[in-house]
């Protein structure tokens, strides 16, 4: 009985912590200098936002007792401090900003921090020597070290807080929130095989689409410009990650109504067939050669057949969408529709500034490919019967999981060869586009922006562009930001009641990560 009341006094006490933190870390985002005390020795001593925040040399003290204190941040608030430290693997807390002092009392007070904000943490792995004063190693990230890797994801984190003031978009959800804290470490391994688990539910997707397609028109040669990309080469990817979803919201909420499976199965078929239409779209605007190891469909037809075969199958999709009659499921999937509308259309611009750039970028990545994701996925958990809370945890993983599968797209289209991808290598550079690659290589080499501009067009920025991503350390950047963000998908699906279904969901982090290998 007194080893449970002092377990009950415990968990009590760390809830009040966390409450606490958390309350100070919304109140105190930045600005002036600001402190509370949470607790006594072996609590949190004291949690400092120290002086200015973002960009001011501010940072987070934390101490334990008497201890003298550790400094994690040079450029962070509070906030980010405990956002971000989780994310680094081995040297977690050392490693953003400046070194830290490394006494054992900082370290258990840096757990009792990151256990407080929802976080894990990490024993930094390099110590020099545990004694007060004694620094930690940075460990080493592929060719980047924790601390250059740390310094510009705050550079980048203060570039998305500007977008998330300025912008009010569903795809900045999360990185002002206290709630977005990481797990840290690799992503967890099951022996399951998404595909195989929903054999049932996707061996005759494509085909069945084939069949609404046809179905509804007597035009042959608009048929067979519609069912080109439906020829079951694709991964089928959105339609599997809407079924796992599925599946693991019906075990989740004791739902077995095959009725609402039949619908949920629709709402898959209705994305890959949105997801597809935009593929023909892009091909005519991009005037692209190759797609999938094959010619593209605008290669083989003239630029209005083909664009009139998207908006054939965007109509096939709608009228599949009709026959559920479900008015919020309705809504959500048509914000799709203008989400990639708006999406392509600002891939055709760009901003003059860093800042601008990347809030640019971040909001085209969320209409373009997070939002089909995220916003079926919701469709389906609205049809299983989800609440409220429940259908906004399925957008998430959705929006964290889409917006990871874009950020390793950019990446592969610098390190993977025109055989592996079906497409042309650097294709994007020689469309005008500044990806997140680019956009970090800029950190290092400021003579991509009149590039980026010029959106590529003068002879041999294309081939020199290329060769500054490789000098620099956007690779590694942008696989970080992946990483970061299919582990946030992660910790939503661990959130659901576990199945085979809701480790299926788990899995496809891991296979979206494993697309850069």
């Amino acid at each position: 009985q007194q080893q449970q009341q002092q377990q009950q006094q415990q968990q009590q006490q760390l809830q009040q912590q966390k409450q606490h933190l958390s309350l100070l870390l919304q109140q105190h985002p930045g600005g002036a200098a600001s402190s509370a005390s949470v607790g006594g020795n072996g609590c949190i001593g004291g949690v400092v936002d120290a002086g200015g925040g973002i960009g001011s040399g501010g940072g987070i003290s934390v101490s334990s007792g008497n201890s003298s204190s550790i400094i994690v941040g040079k450029r962070t608030t509070a906030l980010f401090a405990a956002y971000a430290a989780p994310l680094f693997g081995g040297g977690t807390v050392a490693t953003i900003g400046q070194p830290m002092a490394a006494g054992a009392g900082q370290i258990g007070a840096a757990r009792s921090l990151f256990t407080a904000c929802g976080a894990s943490f990490i024993q930094p792995s390099s110590v020099v020597a545990s004694c007060a004063g004694a620094r930690v190693k940075a460990p080493v990230l592929g060719r980047a070290s924790s601390t250059s890797v740390a310094t510009s994801v705050s550079s980048l984190y203060e570039r998305t807080q500007k977008a998330t003031v300025t912008l009010q978009h569903p795809c900045m959800r999360g990185y002002s929130s206290v709630h977005t804290q990481q797990p840290a470490g690799p992503i967890r391994e099951y022996n399951i095989d998404p595909y195989i688990l929903l054999d049932d539910e996707l061996k005759y997707i494509f085909e069945d689409i084939r069949q609404e397609i046809s179905r509804a028109t007597n035009h042959q040669e608009l048929n067979k410009i519609a069912v080109y990309y439906f020829d079951g080469q694709g991964k089928a990817f959105r339609p599997m990650v809407a079924m796992l979803m599925a599946k693991a919201l019906n075990y989740h909420m004791h739902n077995e109504n095959s009725n609402i499976v039949n619908a949920q199965r629709q709402i898959a078929m209705i994305s890959e067939m949105i997801h597809t239409a935009s593929l023909v779209h892009d091909d005519v605007i991009d005037q692209s050669f190759a797609r999938r190891g094959k010619p593209s469909v605008n290669v083989l037809w003239n630029h209005k057949k083909v664009t009139q075969a998207g908006d054939y199958i965007l109509s096939v999709a709608s009228m599949l969408l009709a026959r559920l009659k479900h008015d919020e499921v309705t809504h959500i999937l048509s914000q799709v529709l203008t989400d990639l509308v708006q999406g392509e259309f600002m891939q055709l611009g760009s901003k003059e500034t860093e800042n601008e750039r990347f809030a640019h970028y971040f909001t085209k990545t969320y209409r373009k490919t997070a939002s089909l994701i995220a916003n079926s996925l919701k469709a389906v958990a609205v049809l299983s019967g989800a609440d409220e809370q429940m259908a906004e945890l399925s957008f998430q993983y959705g929006r964290n999981l889409g917006l990871a599968f874009q950020f390793v797209d950019d990446l592969l289209d610098f390190v993977s060869s025109s055989e592996a991808m079906g497409k042309p290598a650097a294709a994007d550079l020689k469309l005008g586009l500044a990806t997140a690659p680019v956009l970090f290589a800029c950190e290092k080499f400021p003579e991509l922006n009149p590039m980026i501009l010029r959106r590529f067009r003068e002879p041999g920025d294309v081939e020199r562009a290329y060769e500054l991503v490789h000098q620099s350390q956007g690779l590694e950047q942008t696989r970080f930001l992946a990483r970061k963000h299919c582990i946030e998908a992660l910790r939503l699906a661990s959130q659901i009641s576990e199945s085979p279904y809701q480790k299926g969901l788990i899995v496809v982090g891991d296979f979206v990560l494993n697309r850069m290998k």
